[in-house]
């Protein structure tokens, strides 16, 4: 029996430097994919092109439709200093949360430049320190944006990114995201085709992904730790379509573990889900048993971080290191731009 009071170091597996993928593969489908399988806890090793041999006619694929946005710019303080902006969540218009570096020069009212068409006000400070800004820009936000932004690529991918496209799923649609839910990177047109001439079936769901997904767990017992909240929304459609595989029997599979937050954040105990929309902080992680989710399309995930034990609710904790132990034995690539794990 697993014990309940887990430290974030029961979740540690050691991960060499060089197994950090910095660039993706193309085409986007011939990455790695490690297929678990829970019920005899068999390892396969695949591509992920491979992927239709594991989903049925029936199966229900539920992705993020969130876009990446160019979320991050470089701004200058009244004094020239040079400061750090990653975008978070807009609150309206023209006031956003953020997140700046260094900190210290994000006092409240101090005004900063970005660019000769935009510049921003710091309003407030939140109880975790990001910035509550204004910003000042004459047109679209987004049009803007474009052009003074660049793509927010996590800390541990060093090399540049020639092609900004990417860093989103050929299925975003919804600008917002500070981050990719990086498990969709690895379909294509091509494969969600042959999944659906198959008879899988696809709903769409949205969040926009901030720091709740990557924030590190700083506490020694994860229970303490606090998830950033982070907007979801679930339409008609989408809800229509999880409920019907759910009273139907069909299996509902995550593509990702922002879709997984995003379903769990609303299901009842039988697995339904209602139309809603909302901010969610929920933080999964063993012994939480899914309540929608029957298997999950996924990367590989940071040690210690709130992914990989929210992965592990569905295998189990120590499952789930010796899966990761293989993955890092076989030189599976890591992290965003990494290979693939289907749990089933």
């Amino acid at each position: 029996m697993e014990k309940i009071q887990y430290t974030k170091r029961d979740f540690y597996y050691d991960l060499p430097q060089e197994r950090i993928a910095q660039t993706p593969v193309e085409p986007r489908d011939s990455s790695r994919l490690l297929v678990y399988n829970r019920a005899d806890k068999s390892i396969t090793d695949k591509r992920f092109f491979d992927i239709a041999e594991y989903l049925q006619k029936g199966d229900l694929l539920v992705v993020n439709n969130t876009k990446v946005i160019p979320a991050r710019m470089y701004a200058k303080t009244a004094h020239g200093g040079a400061v750090e902006v990653l975008l978070l969540k807009r609150h309206d218009l023209k006031v956003w949360e953020v997140l700046m570096r260094p900190g210290k020069k994000g006092k409240i009212g101090a005004t900063m430049t970005v660019s000769n068409e935009l510049s921003f006000t710091v309003k407030d400070i939140t109880e975790t320190g990001e910035r509550i800004v204004e910003f000042a820009y004459e047109g679209a936000f987004e049009d803007v944006l474009s052009r003074v932004g660049t793509m927010p690529l996590p800390p541990y991918i060093k090399e540049k990114l020639e092609n900004q496209e990417r860093y989103n799923t050929v299925y975003s649609k919804i600008n917002g995201s500070a981050a990719a839910p990086t498990a969709g990177l690895h379909f294509t047109d091509t494969l969600l085709k042959k999944l659906q001439d198959k008879g899988v079936e696809r709903a769409e769901v949205l969040l926009h992904v901030g720091l709740g997904t990557f924030r590190p767990v700083s506490e020694e017992i994860i229970t303490d730790h606090k998830m950033h909240a982070e907007y979801y929304e679930i339409s008609e459609e989408a809800a229509e379509k999880i409920n019907r595989a759910k009273r139907e029997g069909r299996r509902v599979i995550a593509v990702g573990t922002t879709s997984v937050r995003t379903l769990e954040s609303v299901a009842d105990e039988n697995g339904y889900v209602k139309a809603c929309s909302g901010n969610t902080e929920i933080f999964l992680y063993p012994p939480y048993k899914m309540k929608c989710v029957d298997a999950l399309i996924t990367n590989f995930h940071l040690p210690e971080s709130t992914l990989i034990m929210l992965v592990a609710c569905l295998t189990g904790r120590e499952e789930i290191l010796s899966v990761y132990d293989y993955a890092v034995k076989n030189k599976y690539r890591f992290f965003s731009f990494g290979d693939a794990c289907l749990i089933v």
